[in-house]
């Protein structure tokens, strides 16, 4: 099994290098025409691995920022049965997250939603396109194609989005089938997901340098005199914002 893992990996990544290096590539020149402008990047995921992958990542780009937001209700009374009834949309929150939020017109976010079916995902993709923001989502379109909308304009993530990079992932994710379990093993949606943002970030500083910019990439804190490094990385992302 483990040999048959190791192949659907490699077919995977090579479906992902044939398949959506134009979409990676569109993505790059998005975020390097943006960076040269002075606008902002901004990372938003719903728990697969991109945020955590590349936020301050040794070797990455410091000018990948992630947006989290979440809303806290302290309202400790006694459980009811009319509470199982009640609406509990989260739509509009966003809104004010995006409003209380950094973003601004001209910047580029990325949306990390596997199914691409949820409330949250979809929503900020749509008011921040709105606010003027160009939205990257990565997701499965296979999957998401046979899944229901939750959010109320019944369209999933790769329907309101400017870019839409495919992960490739089986519907389900799971890229191993077995005949004595009921459930595919073995996600396809996290490791995909980490390649096509460390391919986006290697064209980004390709097409940065080709601008005569020079983009700040942070070293190892492990490594002699990393941390002196990335403060004075730090400071520079500050002024120039790259």
């Amino acid at each position: 099994m483990k040999q048959l893992y190791f192949r659907k990996l490699g077919d995977l990544l090579g479906r992902i290098e044939s398949e959506q290096g134009e979409s990676i590539d569109r993505a790059a020149e998005l975020i390097s025409n943006a960076v040269a402008k002075g606008d902002c990047i901004h990372i938003y995921d719903t728990g697969h691995m991109l945020d955590s992958e590349l936020i301050h990542r040794a070797g990455g780009l410091n000018c990948f920022k992630r947006l989290a937001f979440a809303l806290t209700v302290d309202n400790d009374v006694r459980k009811r049965t009319k509470d199982m009834d009640k609406n509990r949309n989260l739509e509009g929150v966003v809104r004010y997250a995006l409003n209380a939020s950094n973003v601004h017109p001209g910047d580029v976010l990325f949306i990390g939603s596997v199914s691409g079916k949820s409330v949250l995902p979809v929503d900020l993709a749509i008011h921040a396109r709105e606010l003027g923001v160009t939205v990257i989502v990565i997701t499965s379109v296979a999957y998401s194609s046979i899944v229901q909308s939750e959010h109320s304009s019944g369209k999933r993530l790769f329907e309101v989005a400017d870019l839409v990079i495919d992960n490739c992932a089986p519907s389900q994710d799971g890229m191993i089938e077995l005949s004595q379990m009921e459930v595919s093993m073995c996600p396809a949606s996290g490791i995909a997901a980490a390649v096509i943002m460390w391919a986006i970030e290697a064209k980004t500083v390709e097409l940065l340098l080709n601008k005569g910019i020079k983009p700040t990439i942070l070293k190892s804190v492990n490594y002699p005199g990393g941390l002196e490094y990335n403060d004075t990385e730090f400071r520079r992302y500050e002024e120039t914002g790259y």
